[in-house]
């Protein structure tokens, strides 16, 4: 059965965060709230956590799994940015938005879509994923939680651990965070081709 901790959403205990972490580094599947909506994510070099998300999502290996890290400086180690990239990220991170670029050879093939070498990369306005991020000291390996046959994210942590209390080690309640999910830009082609409309609205293309 999962745990369940209730996460201030603006003042986190660093005594539960520092609890999750500990259960990412073990394997575990977490959920946890972001600035769009609830995410599940894992440890970054995981394939058996990566391949328990893809069954709970009931997706396949063309699904992008994200990066979601802590700042710009970080998502250049795991993705290749040029300068327009890199002014566009500025203006919109922190913020609801899953950036599409090319991977670098720090990412796990297995993470990238198996024909394009592209990842998902974010940088996530929300207290609590910052304080995970600062104590695991690396990018958790996510995906926007959204249950098959369903078009819309998970959004009440009450719920979501009904559902996955026997599928995923930890549900942090940090409280309501939207119903949206991200706006998705694939930044590879040129000019960049927005993929998904969501909560993220201030781009320009």
């Amino acid at each position: 059965m999962s745990q369940f901790f209730e996460i201030h959403p603006t003042h986190p205990q660093q005594r539960l965060i520092y609890q999750a972490v500990e259960i990412i580094r073990d394997g575990g599947l977490v959920v946890y709230p972001t600035d769009s909506s609830y995410a599940i994510g894992c440890h970054i070099g995981d394939k058996t956590a990566m391949e328990n998300i893809r069954r709970i999502r009931r997706v396949d290996d063309k699904h992008f799994f994200t990066l979601v890290c802590s700042d710009l400086s970080e998502i250049a180690t795991y993705a290749k940015v040029d300068n327009s990239d890199y002014r566009m990220l500025k203006s919109l991170t922190p913020g609801p938005y899953t950036f599409l670029l090319k991977a670098t050879n720090e990412v796990p093939r297995r993470l990238m879509h198996p024909k394009r070498r592209m990842i998902g990369i974010r940088v996530v306005d929300n207290p609590i994923v910052r304080a995970l991020l600062e104590e695991l000291g690396q990018p958790i390996m996510s995906s926007t939680l959204i249950m098959p046959g369903k078009d819309m994210p998970e959004t009440d942590a009450h719920e979501i651990r009904e559902l996955l209390e026997h599928d995923v080690e930890l549900v942090i309640d940090g409280g309501h965070c939207g119903i949206e999910p991200t706006t998705v830009i694939n930044m590879v082609e040129r000019p960049p081709v927005l993929v998904r409309e969501g909560k993220g609205r201030d781009h320009e293309l």
